[in-house]
Parts: structure tokens; C-alpha cells; sequence
């Protein structure tokens, strides 16, 4: 089906398909295998592992931080999302069916390898996110963005289902190789049904390729829409909301399994199903809470999600049963699937058309560039103190967030 003759529906199908692709690498990669394979198998069970892991990621979303303004201008000024899209897709997936070849005490090149797969999953994000407008109107934002990342949580459910297999084993010296061989899976998950997007859904702010300095047009862009940002301080105040808040919603994402494994003790398989079940309530979050955006406004159903969010952080902080933390997970599922879903459909409505995909691009930004402080301050208390007064820590990013959410006016929905 070319992108010429696609229905609008196989176009949203087709965007979905690739939330549902990508969430291999980040179950796989981000929170489940290779967190948990970092720390016991390549780091060594080390007391430094925790902040190893967290100077990886963070280091990665640095480096994104500072190429997704640059990128999202250059993209608009017409050398075209899907191409960029493309080459970080790719880079991903290389770089994550490398890590097979990652064995104990082989811990520099796991972290290259992790910070260029984290590279060009989170880069790629932006020209993702930005397709969003050109294939839903305003009124369907929250609830396209809803399916989105239910599709994405389906992917998860899936991805975790094909690795329990491979992780019945533990982290027995005879089922490494196994272990190692989800990482190729995820890899082959994210290029087969990332496929439909780059085949299906039009590129509408592609031009004639022409030859320019793409750092020289990307940086002029930025600088442009710095001199501009007087016009749009409303955009300004969600997006420093948005980087405060996400940046305790990313640090509780990449830590989840190491503290399950760690403090509550939970066996590898233990860890597979605890985070079927958080997707399975996350894709339930996204879709209810898309609706509700869509009926009671973003904002407010943001609001709900991050006060859950906080509920759940002290929650983890006294927990001690594996079956209570179970239940922590299932909330904790309702608030991912929502706080991620309307943040992105909140964005789009805050935005004006001609400037989508730069300022999905400072959104990024602020996404990649907040994931820099949380988990470095988790690592570093986790590493002189444990890991519970690492978690609690995590509720002055959520609390402060929440306190600059409440100065964005939504704008009025259309009627």
C-alpha cells in the first residue's frame, strides 16, 4: 500500500505499528533484560553498578538532548522526518542486536553500545512524535496519541511473552546465552514492524532535497524560534513542567527492575511477569485516559496521572511483599500509559501547525535533556545510601512538576 492511497485509518494503523515495534527495545533493552544483565552479569553485581548504568543512560540522553532541537528545525526546513527517522531506527537496531556480544566484565563496551541504541531509539522519537499532527485533526490528538502507546503496550506484552522462555533460566551461568539472545529478538522485533510506517504514512513536509548545512539551518532554526518564544510562553511553561515532572517518570522506568531485583529479591522470570502486567495496565491508562483528555481536558487528566504517580513512589518506598509491589506495578501501569500519552497530545494542542515539528523537537529536548538529573541522583543515593531513599527521591521531581503544571492554560476545545 503506498503512502499516496493509504486511508487515513491504515495511516494511524501504520503509526501505531511502529509504538508497537519500538517497545521491544525499550521492555528488552530500558527496563527488563538488559538492565538486570548490566548490573549482575557485565558490572559485576558492583557497588557501583547502579551509577554505572545511570551515567550510561544519562550520558546518551545528553547527547540526544542536544541534537533533537537542531534536528526537529532541520527536519521542517525540508530534508524530510522520514529520513531521519530511518537512520536513527537503524542505528537502534544495530547497535541493540550488538549487545549479544556483551559478556561479563565487558562493561565500556556495554555502555557505548547502550548510549548509541538509547541514541537513536530517543532521536528517532522526534520525527516520530511529529507525524502525529499530520495524521490526526486537533479534536482526535488525545485519543490517536492513546492508541499509540497502547499499540506500544501491546508490542510490550508481546516482546515479553516471546523472552519469558529465555529467562526461565535466571541468571544461571548455563542460560546467559539465552538471556543474550532476547537482545537480537528485540532487535528484530523493532526492524520488522517498524517497516509499515516508512511504507504506508506520507511524509507532508518533505521538499525537493536541496544541499545546505544541516547544523548551520538547524541552529538558525532554534535560534529563530528563541527570539519568538515571547509569543508562545504558554508552550514555555508546559515544557519546563514537562521536564521537571517526566524526569521522575523516566528515572522510576529505568531503575523498576534493578529494584525489584535488588531490594525485593524478585528471580528474572518474577521480573518478566510483574512487567506484563504493567503493560497490560498501562495500554488500559492510555487508551481511558486518551478518552478522557479528549472529554475533561488534558491538563486535568494529567494532573490525576501525576498525583497516581506520587502514590506510587511512597508506596514503593515502604514496600516489602513481592505480592504488594505487584499491586504497585498495576497503578503504576495506569499512569504510565497516561502520563506518557496525554504529555504527547498536550504538546500538539499547545503548538501552531507551522511549527510542529521544531517544537516537537524542544519537546524532546526537554524529555531527553530531564533524564539526565533524575537517574544520576538515583544512581548516587543508591550508591552511599539504598535504593528505597534512592526512590523517594524520585517525588521532588514529581511534586515540583506538578506545581509548575498548574500555570499552563489549556487552550479551549474546538467545537
Amino acid at each position: 500500500m503506498s503512502a499516496e492511497i493509504s486511508t487515513p485509518r491504515r495511516r494511524i494503523f501504520a503509526w501505531t505499528l511502529f509504538d508497537f515495534a519500538n517497545t521491544a527495545f525499550y521492555v528488552i533493552i530500558l527496563t527488563v533484560g538488559f538492565p538486570t544483565y548490566f548490573r549482575e552479569i557485565v558490572a559485576g553485581d558492583s557497588s557501583a553498578a547502579d551509577l554505572l548504568w545511570s551515567i550510561s543512560f544519562s550520558a546518551s540522553m545528553l547527547i540526544v538532548a542536544l541534537l533533537s532541537p537542531i534536528l526537529g528545525a532541520a527536519a521542517d526546513h525540508g530534508a524530510g522526518k522520514k529520513r531521519f527517522l530511518a537512520v536513527f531506527t537503524g542505528l537502534c537496531i544495530a547497535a541493540t542486536a550488538s549487545l549479544f556480544f556483551v559478556e561479563g566484565s565487558m562493561i565500556l563496551t556495554g555502555m557505548l553500545l547502550l548510549i548509541l541504541a538509547n541514541i537513536g531509539f530517543e532521536a528517532g522519537l522526534v520525527f516520530y512524535d511529529a507525524f502525529l499532527p499530520e495524521i490526526a485533526t486537533e479534536r482526535s490528538y488525545g485519543r490517536v496519541s492513546g492508541y499509540g502507546f497502547a499499540m506500544g503496550y501491546v508490542g510490550s506484552l508481546v516482546t515479553l511473552l516471546l523472552a519469558f522462555p529465555l529467562y526461565e533460566g535466571g541468571f544461571d551461568e548455563m542460560n546467559l546465552g539465552s538471556i543474550r539472545l532476547s537482545f537480537l529478538m528485540a532487535a528484530s522485533f523493532f526492524l520488522v514492524f517498524s517497516l509499515p510506517l516508512f511504507l504506508v504514512v506520507p511524509d507532508r513536509q518533505h521538499r525537493p532535497a536541496v544541499q545546505f548545512d544541516l547544523v548551520r539551518v538547524g541552529l538558525r532554526r532554534v535560534r529563530s524560534t528563541f527570539r519568538e518564544f515571547s509569543r508562545y510562553k504558554n508552550v514555555g511553561k508546559f515544557l519546563l513542567a514537562y521536564f521537571v515532572y517526566i524526569d521522575g517518570v523516566n528515572t522510576i522506568i529505568i531503575f523498576s527492575a534493578i529494584f525489584a531485583r535488588q531490594t525485593l529479591k524478585f528471580e528474572l522470570d518474577e521480573i518478566v511477569l510483574f512487567f506484563a502486567m504493567v503493560q497490560t495496565s498501562a495500554m488500559i491508562g492510555s487508551v481511558l485516559f486518551g478518552i478522557l483528555a479528549d472529554h475533561i481536558g488534558q491538563k486535568k487528566s494529567l494532573n490525576i496521572s501525576l498525583l497516581i504517580w506520587l502514590a506510587i513512589v511512597v508506596a514503593s518506598y515502604l514496600v516489602v511483599e513481592k505480592t504488594h509491589f505487584y499491586a504497585i506495578g498495576f497503578f503504576a501501569g495506569i499512569a504510565l500509559g497516561s502520563s506518557q500519552s496525554i504529555s504527547r497530545s498536550l504538546m500538539s494542542h499547545l503548538t501552531p501547525m507551522e511549527k510542529k515539528t521544531e517544537f516537537f523537537g524542544f519537546f524532546s529536548f526537554f524529555g531527553k535533556a530531564s533524564a539526565i538529573l533524575g537517574p544520576l541522583v538515583f544512581g548516587i543515593v543508591s550508591s552511599v545510601s539504598n535504593q528505597r531513599n534512592a526512590i523517594i527521591s524520585v517525588a521532588f521531581f514529581l511534586v515540583l512538576g506538578l506545581i509548575l503544571l498548574q500555570r499552563v492554560d489549556e487552550p479551549a476545545k474546538e467545537t
